[in-house]
């Protein structure tokens, strides 16, 4: 899937007040893409404000020093009059109204354009013009192309915020979307100001004792089957009381049990409210992620997936693994 680039730059430089948000459980995809296009919109003179359906998680607001995200949860009187007269509604990183989340409603009843910038393969129709391309590995990586369609300078300030959503998507180079490209991308943001050491330590050398006592909660809980190949663990809210941490420090924790080995597919099942739960799928193997969350309303990228259950956690975790386990024999042939 290509992005007709030209049609993208003519319905960015006609809009005059544009609104960016994206998807629940911001991640760092999420985020750097979006201040990576803030600070691109402000460079043209454009009247830009990023509103999305949840806070920003602690360990990602660095990007954002000077707090340009605001969350619905937070909306002032000014954001909402403001709000009123956009003419671009501009959604990264997703095209999906489960995880639009409480953002979906605005979607549905702006009357502004609605634009979408994402690399997921699935999405629904959500009245929006869609630039996607499935083969990125990041929406990061497609906001850098959009530097180059805009015709503005690649600044230190946008390197900086397009690095981080471009290696936090690929594990930091390490998973298979990763291709040649991926590293001529880095490159360029590099030599545009990213400084890689800087931000992996901001990163991944930040963490709060919470989301290390709620990793050494979720990993104690891990169980296999199928002779080891497929890893699978849960965390409750009870957990996240516990250990004192944030639903956001449960990222990544996931590509935690692929480091078993012999593993091969990894689930974390996140209790988001009774009888609900968010189920994270990963596969190193051919069994395909997407193709398992869209069985239960969801959907992602071959290797990595989620979707949301509303069911009791045993018989969630039950239809999960029966279904896990049927695509695994059907992959092996």
């Amino acid at each position: 899937m290509s992005i007709d680039w030209q049609v993208f730059a003519v319905a960015v430089h006609v809009a005059q007040r544009i609104l960016l948000t994206a998807h629940v459980r911001p991640d760092g995809d999420c985020i750097g893409s979006e201040i990576a296009m803030h600070r691109i919109l402000r460079s043209l003179g454009k009247d830009v404000r990023i509103i999305n359906p949840q806070r920003t998680p602690p360990s990602l607001a660095f990007l954002d020093p000077t707090n340009e995200i605001r969350s619905l949860e937070d909306l002032t009187e000014s954001d909402a009059a403001w709000i009123n007269g956009i003419d671009l509604l501009f959604i990264l990183d997703t095209r999906s109204w489960t995880q639009l989340g409480e953002m979906a409603d605005l979607v549905k009843t702006t009357s502004a354009k609605k634009i979408v910038l994402d690399h997921h393969l699935k999405g629904d129709d959500i009245g929006a013009e869609n630039f996607v391309d499935s083969t990125a590995e990041a929406t990061g990586a497609l906001v850098v192309q959009a530097v180059r369609a805009l015709g503005v300078p690649l600044t230190k300030e946008i390197a900086e915020a397009a690095f981080v959503a471009l290696t936090t998507d690929t594990g930091w180079f390490r998973f298979s979307s990763v291709t040649p490209q991926t590293f001529q991308t880095a490159a360029e943001l590099v030599e545009a100001g990213a400084e890689p050491a800087v931000l992996y330590r901001e990163l991944y050398e930040q963490e709060s004792l919470g989301r290390i006592r709620l990793i050494g909660r979720i990993l104690a809980k891990t169980e296999s089957s199928l002779d080891g190949i497929v890893m699978c663990t849960w965390v409750t809210r009870d957990d996240l009381k516990q250990a004192g941490a944030l639903p956001s420090d449960t990222e990544d924790v996931v590509n935690m049990l692929l480091q078993v080995n012999g593993s091969k597919i990894a689930l974390l099942f996140s209790e988001l409210a009774d009888d609900c739960f968010k189920v994270s799928f990963r596969s190193r193997c051919a069994v395909d992620c997407s193709r398992l969350a869209a069985l239960f309303g969801g959907g992602g990228h071959k290797q990595a997936a989620g979707a949301t259950l509303n069911l009791s956690f045993n018989i969630a975790k039950k239809s999960v693994l029966d279904a896990v386990h049927a695509a695994w024999f059907e992959a092996q042939g």
